[in-house]
């Protein structure tokens, strides 16, 4: 259940840098990581990414509410247009480590297969060894490498891993329909923070 998404082709992941969250699940059920190349300088494009609200985007709202469907939930109450960081965190997630204007790793424990998820944080140093029976831990990151003065490797990575048997067959049959929404959501929103940061760069 493991796999890695290149957005632009010749885009490599970086050589000689461990991945963060090898510290938090070094053995994921499921890797998700996804690249692209923008022109503004590094620190500009973290700075658009954290606060990117994903939901500004119709197709990422569209498949929120196809999952609502899917598991039979009703939708949220009207929701405040928020950042990344802020809306995940006002949700439980938790954030892991930061490298203020290179690097962001949040986490969050929950059961992915309920319609209404809830999702709670475990402390940093607690991460890696929680084992609370039935549940599933994922951790994302946002991380940014300056190539030059103006050009960025853009990253997201994404990992997840059950507790227990039980949690690792029914996140399976979750991951077996849902992963298309949610890989599709990673391929929108790369080049949306993308295109974001390049517009204000050129403008300054």
């Amino acid at each position: 259940m493991s796999a890695t998404g290149i957005l632009e082709p010749g885009t490599a992941v970086r050589i000689g840098h461990p991945p963060i969250l090898d510290q938090f699940i070094p053995n994921p059920d499921v890797r998700e990581r996804f690249e692209t190349l923008a022109r503004a300088p590094a620190p500009l494009v973290m700075e658009v990414a954290r606060n990117f609200d994903m939901q500004s985007l119709p197709l990422i709202r569209l498949i929120i509410r196809a999952r609502e469907r899917i598991l039979g939930t009703s939708g949220a109450s009207p929701r405040i247009p928020r950042g990344i960081v802020e809306e995940t965190q006002s949700q439980g997630w938790g954030l892991l480590v930061e490298e203020p204007g290179r690097l962001l790793a949040c986490g969050a424990t929950c059961q992915p297969w309920l319609g209404n998820v809830t999702f709670t944080a475990i402390p940093p140093d607690d991460f890696a060894a929680f084992d609370e029976p039935q549940q599933v831990k994922i951790a994302w990151t946002l991380e940014v490498e300056p190539l030059g003065p103006h050009l960025t490797r853009f990253s997201n990575e994404t990992r997840a891993v059950a507790t227990d048997a039980v949690a690792r067959a029914r996140f399976r049959r979750y991951w077996r329909w849902s992963r298309f929404g949610i890989v599709a959501i990673r391929l929108l929103l790369l080049p949306a923070v993308r295109r974001e940061a390049e517009r204000r760069w050129a403008k300054r």
